[in-house]
């Protein structure tokens, strides 16, 4: 069985896109297994760097990639990814004799001894460096074969050939794509160009020869995420090819990450039900059974007394809601249900934050008559933050999911934190609120953390 890494790209429109949704379509791509995130490139523009800095504190499966075509981007990107646990750095230079002089200005000598510098500096920075041979198909063979060697020899971890022009039929782009595998001893991946409409078949036919990565897109020119992940789940067992891609996630995955691309156009049109999780769509009329339902697809696995807990309040709020969502659900266990005597008490807290330091957390904690004291240093304050308590409690949890909203209006606004951890398999939320968005964060862990302290003793 040959397994294929999935490579997504973050997505086409992302200048359209706000902070909050590029943040969101990130961590879905890391729920639905997906092997490598790509961010587009650092544009200078300071939000670039935060988004690729916050996601770094969060996503831990994937590896986060940027790409870069200097010494100088690879600097910049290689400071924004330095949190993150899985890091990579793509150059990406084309390596066609239109491509060399048009983009680079650069003869074949003078591009091959710039790879091999670049591929270099890169590694020198991070974990890992992938090697992205643009317009591949229209290169000089023997230029091409220099090309992959020196990326090799200069550490790069994979290699990509990418078939810009879409010209090449899907066999032919599949024994292309083996032949220059035989090349090298590191994996070789395909990134494939629709414009003809072969996208698809040629990485299918391109995988069965041996290619191990897939670039894929969420919208635009490329191979479609969603579409290869339908493929591979029908026909990828008769045909020797796997994916890590959660397949049971990647309808709703995708319908998700497809409305927020569309500006919710999708999630408006759709008729949703509680299969359609997380478009959780409940009102008064829905008996237990099926509120329990809608919580145990959101991650809930409730005891008996949590169940009735959970019912009773959803009834209160959909009588005056009218409508619970998925959010609301959400709200709704981590405030009715798994409340348990506080093993951790939180005493005091100091944040420091600003644009020239790093911020850093100090929190004091009481545990029943000790007193635990912690500093941590973090990428932003809520990290800092969840770092510190990760070191006094002394366990490290998974954060499933973390969510922060004003709850009133005004300078004296409330804020409210959701915080989903997740233990052995099974998930565990903590609600926050106060006038401080960061004090609330630190309730709302600590909130999630006793549930788990509770079940435990």
């Amino acid at each position: 069985m040959n397994q294929v890494k999935i490579a997504a790209r973050l997505c086409g429109n992302e200048n359209e896109l706000t902070f909050k949704e590029k943040f969101e379509i990130a961590r879905l791509l890391e729920k639905l297994c997906v092997d490598v995130i790509e961010f587009p490139v650092l544009s200078g523009n300071k939000e670039d760097a935060l988004l690729i800095r916050t996601c770094a504190s969060f996503i831990k499966k994937s590896v986060l990639s940027v790409p870069v075509f200097s010494k100088a981007e690879a600097d910049e990107a290689a400071e924004a990814l330095s949190a993150a646990k899985n890091a990579a750095l793509r150059v990406e230079l084309s390596v066609s004799p239109v491509g060399m002089e048009y983009f680079h200005h650069r003869k074949p000598p003078k591009m091959l001894e710039y790879i091999k510098e670049l591929v270099s500096y890169a590694a020198s920075k991070v974990q890992k460096v992938y090697f992205c041979a643009l317009d591949a198909t229209r290169a000089e063979e023997e230029f091409l074969k220099s090309t992959l060697l020196a990326a090799e020899e200069a550490g790069a971890k994979a290699v990509y050939l990418s078939d810009d022009a879409g010209e090449m039929l899907p066999d032919e782009y599949a024994l292309f794509a083996e032949k220059y595998g035989k090349i090298i001893n590191i994996p070789i991946g395909v990134a494939v160009s629709d414009k003809s409409g072969f996208a698809l078949s040629s990485a299918v036919l391109a995988v069965k020869k041996g290619v191990k990565a897939v670039k894929t897109v969420l919208t635009g020119d490329g191979i479609d995420l969603q579409i290869l992940g339908e493929s591979v789940k029908n026909s990828g067992a008769r045909n020797g090819i796997s994916v890590g891609v959660t397949f049971t996630e990647l309808n709703r995955t995708m319908t998700r990450i497809k409305s927020i691309l569309n500006g919710g156009e999708e999630k408006k049109a759709a008729s949703v039900g509680i299969s359609d999780v997380p478009f959780v769509n409940l009102d008064e009329n829905d008996d237990k059974n099926a509120v329990i339902e809608a919580a145990a697809k959101l991650g809930y696995d409730l005891s008996d007394e949590d169940q009735t807990k959970v019912y009773e309040e959803f009834l209160r709020v959909a009588n005056k809601k009218k409508r619970v969502g998925a959010k609301e659900l959400d709200a709704i266990v981590a405030s009715a249900a798994l409340q348990v005597p506080a093993t951790y008490k939180l005493v005091s807290y100091v944040i420091n934050n600003g644009n020239i330091i790093r911020s850093s957390a100090q929190i004091t904690l009481q545990k029943g008559g000790e007193t635990l004291t912690g500093i941590m240093m973090g990428n932003g304050p809520i990290d800092a933050a969840f770092l510190c308590l990760e070191s006094m409690i002394g366990t490290h949890y998974e954060l499933d999911d973390f969510e922060i909203q004003s709850v009133t209006e005004g300078k004296e606004a409330m804020g409210s934190a959701l915080v989903k951890l997740r233990k052995d398999g099974k998930l565990y939320s903590g609600k926050g609120i106060s006038t401080d968005i960061i004090g609330a964060s630190i309730r709302a862990y600590l909130n999630a953390a006793n549930k788990i302290a509770y079940e435990e003793e």
